[in-house]
């Protein structure tokens, strides 16, 4: 399905559309095989994309689809001119399940797996003006646009403001995530080092030395070169021992978890691990103990930017530190790899707290069309439950004992 939609609007975003966008058709891919032509596109339009993760690869959303695309609904948006493709919005639409009713949200297929997501192409601003412009102008299949993971206004967030707001949409923004981020680029390993709290340091050289004396201590890391440079080697072995080591950890006891272990997701991780490898975009790292793998770090890779996906050590070696011991390896490896940034991910757990040296936010916009019931229903309910936070917040606020 393709749509040719002309620089008619009459609206100031039309007039900072860049060359070749004026006159530009938006097509409507719905499926894998239809997508498939546009795959060679799609991987040069990667390479233009700045702080474009493994998340965003052709690849990464084949294998996705794949896996969980059963019960949703592909509309990723094809911006060409003159015989060109110059950006790609991969979307869908899932179905979300409220007390009341289920509602269609037309969102991004990132699913809480990564932290950034957005637009493909050097001018992503373009694209989603363009792409918006021809939601807007074909039969609406959803309830409500929830674009999450985008950066904020400062950044991609404003261009999808400006974007929404072009199509006539009103969007309401909220912060979506906090991220802790080691950024490598912005320091060395000695001033790191120092900046971390004396009694964080003396505690990791404590647990070094204690582990040290029990047995040998070995850190093995593994990020290949792509295939197409030679390499691809995916580690097997490596990624297997992750896996054992997350079925070795309290991770293991989540019955709704989606972490290495948990057969939920395990075939997915799998497939994605070969493609990641392929790409090399792969980086795995192991602490083994006397022999035995007891903590690791599972993450994606790409241009400098390590994105952690998972991370854990075994339940028996809890007291010695593991965990901690493998991240301040990790970090000081990646320092000496000339790496950009290391993101620990969503959580605000004490240790990330300690090691990290930024707190990135990614935000969400959202827009509840006024004739569709069940988004306005949401949104109402939202609005409400906000209303009651804030209320208890005041209330608990004015109840404290002044300080004397």
């Amino acid at each position: 399905m393709a749509q040719t939609l002309r620089n008619t609007c009459c609206n100031d975003d039309s007039q900072e559309l860049p060359a070749g966008f004026a006159m530009a058709e938006v097509i409507e891919i719905n499926s894998l095989e239809e997508l498939q032509p546009y795959q060679l596109a799609w991987n040069a339009l990667h390479l233009q994309t700045p702080r474009a993760s493994f998340f965003q690869t052709y690849d990464w959303f084949v294998t996705f689809w794949r896996h969980h695309g059963a019960n949703q609904q592909m509309r990723v948006l094809i911006v060409r001119s003159s015989d060109s493709t110059i950006g790609i919005l991969p979307l869908c639409i899932v179905e979300k399940e409220y007390r009341l009713t289920t509602v269609r949200v037309l969102t991004y297929p990132l699913s809480d797996w990564g932290m950034w997501y957005g637009p493909l192409g050097p001018n992503r601003s373009a694209t989603l003006f363009m792409a918006l412009q021809h939601l807007r102008n074909t039969h609406r299949e959803w309830d409500v646009i929830d674009l999450c993971w985008t950066s904020g206004a400062s950044g991609d967030g404003d261009a999808t403001r400006r974007a929404m707001s072009a199509a006539g949409w009103q969007p309401q923004s909220a912060p979506h995530q906090e991220s802790s981020v080691v950024r490598f680029s912005e320091t060395n390993w000695e001033d790191y080092h120092r900046g971390l709290s004396k009694k964080w340091r003396h505690e990791i050289r404590r647990q070094t030395r204690n582990l040290q004396r029990e047995g040998t201590v070995e850190f093995i890391r593994h990020r290949p070169q792509s295939a197409a440079d030679g390499d691809g080697d995916p580690r097997w072995d490596l990624f297997d021992q992750c896996v054992e080591i997350s079925r070795g950890g309290w991770q293991a006891k989540v019955t709704n978890g989606n972490t290495l272990c948990h057969d939920s997701v395990l075939e997915f991780l799998t497939d994605c691990h070969a493609q990641a490898a392929r790409l090399g975009m792969m980086d795995m790292a192991i602490l083994q103990f006397a022999g035995t793998p007891v903590a690791f770090q599972y993450n994606y890779f790409s241009r400098g930017e390590v994105s952690g996906l998972r991370m854990g050590y075994l339940s028996a070696m809890r007291d010695k530190g593991v965990g901690k011991l493998l991240l301040a390896k990790f970090i000081e490896d990646s320092f000496e790899r000339g790496d950009q940034s290391l993101d620990l991910g969503i959580g605000e757990y004490d240790f990330k707290s300690r090691f990290r040296t930024n707190v990135e936010t990614s935000y969400r916009y959202c827009y509840y069309p006024w004739n569709a019931l069940r988004g306005q229903g949401v949104r109402l309910t939202q609005w409400l439950k906000q209303r009651l936070t804030n209320d208890r917040t005041v209330k608990e606020t004015k109840a404290k004992p002044a300080i004397a």
